[in-house]
């Protein structure tokens, strides 16, 4: 079997303009269609579109399906309507991205279509959802273990915890890192010049400590300006909340969707600060390691495992302030942290992500993984405590004497990841 048709569904679709999942269906997509093989993308429909939808994109087709505009809705809508076109329109095998989606996955099996969920990261422990949502996660969690084929984890972390959590095994799927050099003429439109500024890139959502890293960098002594990119469509609150955080030193620029300016700003950045905590492996800290950005990112084994011994890392609005301020006072210290990034970044890359991909559609396919899947019963982890670092509802001001930085050991950084064939099932 050479040619494949392959599905993926469960995101926004192509082209990328949201978060990981769409970046990793756009690079591993377009990667699959240039090696031969049939790859549909499942697409929402964007509300209020006037002009007909592309059929294709990259060498992907393309299907576009409406969704239900609630959050609670929005995903698992789209993904009934998708599931429902595949099973009609069958592909060899399927990726469905997100373990919410995991109450569909009965209806791929008992149609025969081989499916691997990409389950994420944890996303019952994000402060968005309330009681019922966080409890839907969890079970949906359990659910993908039971149901699907394969599970895909993008970063040890996500691995270890369904080891600990359902003694299930998982394939193993970074993403990539992209080595930019995107220049700074673009600079200029936005009034800023290359090392003259702090960078934060975050969709607003608490688990992305965009308020904590706000708060921290007001209270500082720093000189440079902090830029802040991202919004969020459903966190009006949480976005007043970081504004009111803010004094005028904070440039807040909104969602920027001109990729050769957003990449001008990671690659030109004074030091880029990675608020996210529960996901696994994020996109935006791998593009701005690959840009060869100094980072400071928030202290949790998603982050150190890409940034390792080339990063500063954050808890408190106290660490924050203290880590800007050092930044500005060793221009040569900071460069060397972004050319360690960079080497790092190296160890990413989408290539090998998609020849992963491809290899883990063949099994499916071929039917070379067990039938017996793990129960799904749920077994108790570290992940069930509370975090110790989660915040009241109101962040207390920054007063006194800022401490000086500490920069927390790190282990020595891993070799670059491989792809892991850890098949569902096997022990």
């Amino acid at each position: 079997m050479d040619a494949l048709s392959i599905a993926m569904v469960g995101t926004r679709g192509v082209p990328a303009r949201y978060g990981g999942f769409e970046t990793a269906v756009e690079e591993v997509g377009r990667r699959l269609a240039d090696r031969g093989h049939r790859v549909v993308v499942y697409c929402r429909t964007p509300p209020g579109a006037t002009e007909p939808p592309p059929a294709g994109y990259l060498g992907m087709e393309l299907v576009h399906l409406p969704a239900a505009r609630r959050r609670a809705l929005e995903t698992l809508s789209h993904t009934a309507l998708s599931v429902r076109h595949l099973l009609t329109h069958r592909t060899d095998a399927a990726f469905v991205f997100n373990a919410a989606n995991s109450p569909l996955l009965p209806a791929l099996r008992a149609a025969r279509i081989p499916v691997a969920t990409h389950v994420d990261g944890l996303e019952w422990k994000r402060a968005k959802w309330g009681p019922t949502g966080r409890r839907y996660y969890r079970v949906a969690e359990a659910l993908a273990v039971r149901w699907s084929d394969a599970l895909i984890a993008d970063a040890r972390g996500i691995a270890d915890y369904y080891r600990d959590a359902f003694a299930a095994p998982t394939t193993l799927l970074t993403y990539g890192a992209p080595l930019i050099d995107p220049g700074a003429d673009r600079l200029a439109e936005l009034d800023l010049v290359p090392g003259g500024y702090h960078l934060v890139v975050a969709r607003f959502e608490p688990e992305n400590h965009v308020d904590l890293i706000v708060a921290g960098y007001a209270a500082s002594a720093a000189t440079k300006p902090l830029v802040v990119v991202g919004s969020a469509p459903y966190a009006d609150a949480y976005t007043r909340r970081v504004h009111a955080l803010a004094d005028e030193r904070v440039r807040f620029l909104g969602g920027v969707w001109d990729q050769q300016v957003l990449d001008q700003l990671y690659a030109n950045c004074a030091t880029y600060l990675h608020g996210h905590s529960v996901g696994g492996t994020n996109p935006s800290l791998l593009r701005a390691i690959g840009a060869g950005a100094a980072v400071t990112a928030f202290d949790v084994d998603f982050n150190r495992e890409v940034v390792a011994d080339a990063g500063r890392y954050f808890r408190t609005p106290e660490d924050v302030a203290g880590h800007v301020v050092a930044v500005e006072a060793d221009p040569e210290g900071t460069a060397r942290a972004g050319r360690r990034a960079r080497e790092l970044a190296g160890g990413y890359d989408w290539d090998q992500v998609a020849a992963g991909y491809e290899e883990l559609a063949r099994v499916l396919a071929e039917r070379r993984f067990p039938g017996r899947r793990p129960s799904g019963r749920r077994r108790p982890t570290a992940a069930d405590a509370p975090a110790s670092w989660h915040r009241p509802a109101e962040l207390p001001p920054v007063t006194g004497a800022v401490p000086p930085p500490v920069t927390p050991a790190v282990p020595a950084p891993a070799a670059a990841p491989a792809v892991e064939q850890l098949l569902a099932g096997q022990q």
